[in-house]
């Protein structure tokens, strides 16, 4: 059987669309995978006793772990899949901690669109706002994708 891409190509996106995802919870075993696979262990995330003391009060997400959960998201809608090429850069911020129990979802808007010297790829410049359940902005990542062309997917 063959593969069918879901993804649209770099000419069906237009400047100011947004991609909107699903949303999921923020569960402890999420935060203690995360640790497991990544070796970050820090007391922030690990250890309760530690985190009631810090001026947060509780054991918060790794940043990390949200922006991989709102790529997460993000790719569920199947609107790049099969048609990215590579994230060619992404610069985060980090605005709000992410406790365990909160619920977060993903935008990712479309702010540019450049084309490149290959017949086969254009460039897509995003930026992706990750919202709480109190519509409270904890990440914002700009990032740049290239894309395929219409034509051109494999």
């Amino acid at each position: 059987m063959h593969y069918k891409v879901r993804g649209r190509t770099f000419e069906e996106f237009a400047i100011d669309e947004e991609i909107v995802s699903g949303a999921r919870t923020v569960t402890e075993a999420d935060v203690v995978h995360f640790a497991g696979l990544s070796g970050d262990f820090h007391p922030q995330h690990m250890n309760e006793e530690f985190a009631k003391k810090d001026p947060l009060g509780a054991r918060i997400a790794h940043g990390l772990l949200v922006l991989s959960m709102a790529t997460g998201l993000l790719n569920q809608t199947g609107t790049f899949e099969g048609t990215s090429i590579a994230i060619l850069e992404m610069t985060t911020r980090f605005l709000k901690a992410v406790k365990f129990g909160d619920t977060i979802r993903a935008i990712q808007k479309i702010v540019g669109k450049k084309e490149t010297s290959k017949p086969d790829r254009g460039v897509l410049t995003t930026r992706i706002t990750v919202l709480n359940q109190d519509e409270e902005t904890v990440l914002e990542a700009d990032q740049v994708i290239l894309m395929y062309r219409r034509g051109f997917v494999p």
